[in-house]
């Protein structure tokens, strides 16, 4: 039932509406299907155990670090442990810092009862605060510098009573905090600690937030102890919306990572639970999920992940839910020791799952993915990491540290001892001036900084597998651009003739994570209508075309252009969705927003950067800075900005909220070069330090700053290799794409069309060794091995001498 409390909020409900359901088109859905996940995708096995020494009773994994865990205990302690090397980085037990400032209440509350419990722990979206909700009127805000600093920014006498939840939201373009409370309000502060927004209306103590938004939409829906559910929008008009939850249950509310779908897990004062999703724009509910055991005396806990499973703590064991079945999918118990209703929490990519136990403690479960990411960083703390980045390389001053960088591969048909690739010295350095902790910088999976590393040319093919994409069409012409699916099991090309193809790897015994592997040969995929993804040439001379491409964020639209009009095909049947931003001036890089596939960067020839909005087909706004033609543009979801580069040899940092511009650089030149030339930029996956690479450099920056951190520059020499006829027959790569979740493997496009995926061999596992330290001085060569032969795989091939 849905009662109406305001005269305009039918209106708000239909733009509610209309927001999440936007034109057919283009609104890129993610289908699932029985095929496109396995019971492996989760998170199962037991890879951790941990001792908290006090009863957990809140959980949150950093939003880009994501072995980092977050823990709130029921004395009142916080913890923050890197999973993987099992460190407990820092500790802090409760205390009220300003004992003069706070009001008599709760100082009578800690000194009659010092338990003082944690109800919620959780992180800002950009990982720079972290919020912690207590059980009697406190709310504490640390700013988080880094693995071991963390300082305290604010303490929020929010409640009369308990703070039963707290979450970040961002209404009006700024980061807020938003609590509720045993005194049946909510509450929206600033980071300032001032009140901006106080709802009221429940008529009991309110249990759980969950802030939202739809477009420009920002909202909040409340859950109450009565089982009352209500939305508010930031006006202090009161509730929108009064929702019933299912069996009246007390109960928590959690959106789909893409933000499309809303579920509620809870339970009555009868024990039952319910786990259901909603329609939210309705209030109906949209599905019921079956598989509880027994009655519970309290309300069980449940997280979402990868826009596809839910899982729910019950009956001493974890629950699995695959989001469009209503029946487990899977339990598991995590082999025992866990209470009547675990608390757990998935980490960000989903390939982790933390789980309380019955004796004060928490184990950490992992699917392949996440055992792999754990085994990679356990041999290294958090601490060493912060500390390699800023000191691994000595600053740029007097004599630098020298090594010498050799290719791990010149071409890929044709590696030995007499390749022509003849390297010349690298100089690694670190800009003074990025080193500094005035802002809060996350590392995320940083490798053995702390020791030199150099590439090493690769000279006996049994060193490296490599597998040539099938081809069942013309592979006449080069390959322009090359990137990975974001699932990472399949692989685009754009050729030079404007075609678009697509290969997909599939679960099999010899392959049974599906991801891109060289070891097995991939499909060449097409739809049955034969249909081919070919982009508009119309009246485009191919010479001057500049190729760009870019995937949803759920892989199922891929979005092209060869020159001329922006074509937008479905991945699934390779059909033509839309065409738009005819030339002049031609587009020449596109980037799709990370919270919503509707918003395109689209950088043009004339140096603007058009955002476009495809559903209403209109530019929102042109952002004008560069000198010439955009080259390269890259999103930071945690920091809010678009990063572009131009030809100019220019960096401009704008701001997604208003489109303005923060800050631009020119990227350092050797001497007497002109600032020119294309600039590419490319995030990490901590969302904070940026790659940029340019003819001359690859550079690191923290993005936040917008600071050079470290810069290699390198030049590679090559010879010409003539073939029968005199003339230059030379085949060489093109274009390279990094796999999005395995760092040792790559993927090559080659002037003559062709496409490769190339990873070490299972004997060695990574790319690149340490670099011998001879009296102590670093050795600047490391040679490979010289072995002749290597053994044939019929599916694969090994890398021809």
């Amino acid at each position: 039932m849905v009662d109406y409390q305001a005269a305009d909020s039918e209106q708000i409900m239909k733009r509610l509406r209309s927001a999440a359901q936007p034109v057919e088109e283009v609104t890129f859905p993610a289908p699932l299907s029985q095929a496109s996940w396995s019971l492996e995708d989760l998170p199962r096995t037991v890879a951790r155990t941990l001792n908290q020494g006090s009863s957990v009773t809140s959980m949150d994994f950093h939003p880009s670090h994501q072995t980092l865990l977050l823990v709130g205990s029921n004395n009142g302690e916080i913890t923050l442990w890197e999973v993987a090397s099992r460190e407990r980085l820092l500790s802090r037990p409760f205390k009220i810092w300003e004992m003069t400032t706070c009001s008599l209440p709760p100082q009578a509350a800690v000194v009659k009862d010092t338990s003082i419990s944690i109800n919620r722990v959780t992180w800002s979206p950009d990982g720079c605060f972290m919020g912690v909700a207590f059980t009697k009127h406190l709310v504490h805000l640390y700013a988080y510098h880094g693995p071991s600093d963390l300082r305290q920014h604010l303490e929020i006498e929010a409640h009369v009573g308990g703070v039963n939840d707290l979450a970040f939201s961002h209404p009006n373009k700024q980061l807020c905090v938003v609590t509720c409370g045993d005194d049946k309000l909510i509450k929206v502060w600033d980071l300032n600690g001032r009140k901006l927004y106080t709802f009221e209306g429940h008529e009991a103590p309110v249990y759980s937030v969950c802030p939202h938004h739809k477009e420009n939409i920002q909202f909040i829906f409340s859950t109450a102890f009565d089982g009352k559910i209500k939305a508010w929008l930031y006006d202090n008009n009161g509730s929108r919306v009064d929702y019933d939850a299912p069996g009246h249950c007390c109960t928590t509310m959690l959106y789909s990572a893409d933000g499309s779908r809303l579920f509620s897990c809870g339970t009555n004062k009868d024990g039952e639970s319910f786990l259901v999703e909603w329609n939210e724009s309705e209030g109906a509910i949209k599905r019921s999920y079956v598989g509880f055991r027994k009655k519970s005396a309290s309300v069980v806990q449940f997280d979402t992940t990868q826009n596809h499973f839910l899982a729910v703590g019950e009956d001493n064991q974890i629950k699995f839910w695959d989001m469009d079945s209503t029946n487990i999918v899977a339990t598991v118990d995590a082999e025992g020791g866990l209470p009547s209703l675990p608390r757990l929490r998935f980490n960000k990519e989903g390939n982790l799952l933390a789980v309380t136990t019955a004796d004060n403690g928490f184990k950490i479960l992992a699917n392949a993915d996440g055992l792999r990411s754990l085994r990679a960083m356990e041999s290294r703390s958090f601490e060493a990491q912060r500390v390699s980045i800023e000191s691994a390389a000595p600053k740029v001053s007097g004599a630098s540290m020298v090594s010498t960088i050799t290719p791990a591969v010149s071409r890929v048909d044709r590696l030995d001892r007499s390749s022509p690739v003849r390297p010349i010295a690298l100089m690694n350095g670190v800009d003074p001036s990025a080193r500094s902790t005035d802002k809060p910088r996350v590392l995320d999976d940083i490798p053995e900084k702390a020791k030199p590393w150099e590439l090493t040319e690769i000279l006996d093919p049994i060193l490296c597998r490599v597998v040539t994409m099938p081809d069942s069409t013309d592979p006449a012409g080069k390959v322009s651009r090359l990137l990975y699916t974001n699932s990472g099991v399949g692989l685009l090309a754009l050729g030079s003739n404007a075609i678009q193809k697509l290969w997909k790897w599939s679960r099999s015994e010899q392959n049974p994570t599906g991801k891109a592997t060289a070891s097995v040969v991939p499909q060449h995929w097409q739809p049955n209508s034969g249909l081919l993804m070919k982009n508009d040439v119309l009246d485009v001379n191919p010479e001057e075309a500049v190729p760009c491409i870019a995937l949803s964020k759920n892989d199922s639209y891929v979005m092209s252009a060869s020159g001329g009009k922006v074509s937008l095909f479905n991945m699934m049947t390779f059909k033509v969705m839309t065409t738009f931003m005819a030339p002049p001036p031609a587009s020449t890089f596109l980037a799709f927003h990370p919270q919503d596939n509707n918003i395109i960067a689209i950088g043009m020839e004339d140096s603007t950067i058009h955002i476009y909005n495809v559903r209403t087909d209109e530019v929102k706004t042109k952002l004008k800075g560069h000198q010439k033609r955009i080259t390269g543009l890259a999103f930071s979801h945690s920091l809010n900005i678009l990063v572009s580069s131009g030809a100019d040899a220019q960096i401009c940092v704008w701001n997604t909220d208003h489109w303005d511009k923060r800050k631009s650089i020119t990227i350092q030149m050797p001497t007497g070069k002109a600032p020119s030339g294309d600039t590419r930029v490319q995030f990490h996956s901590d969302q904070i330090r940026l790659l940029v690479f340019h003819e001359t450099q690859l550079a690191i920056y923290d993005a936040l700053k917008l600071e050079r951190v470290r810069q290699s520059i390198g030049i590679m020499e090559a010879d010409e290799t003539m073939g029968g006829d005199g003339e230059c027959s030379i085949v060489y790569p093109l274009v390279v794409a990094a796999h999005p979740h395995e760092s040792n493997q790559f993927a090559v496009g080659l002037t003559d069309g062709a496409v490769k995926v190339i990873e070490p061999a299972e004997t060695e596992g990574k790319w690149g060794m340490m670099v011998p330290i001879e009296n102590g001085v670093l050795n600047s060569r490391i040679g490979g091995s010289s072995s002749s032969t290597a053994a044939a795989n019929p599916s694969t091939e090994q890398v021809p001498r």
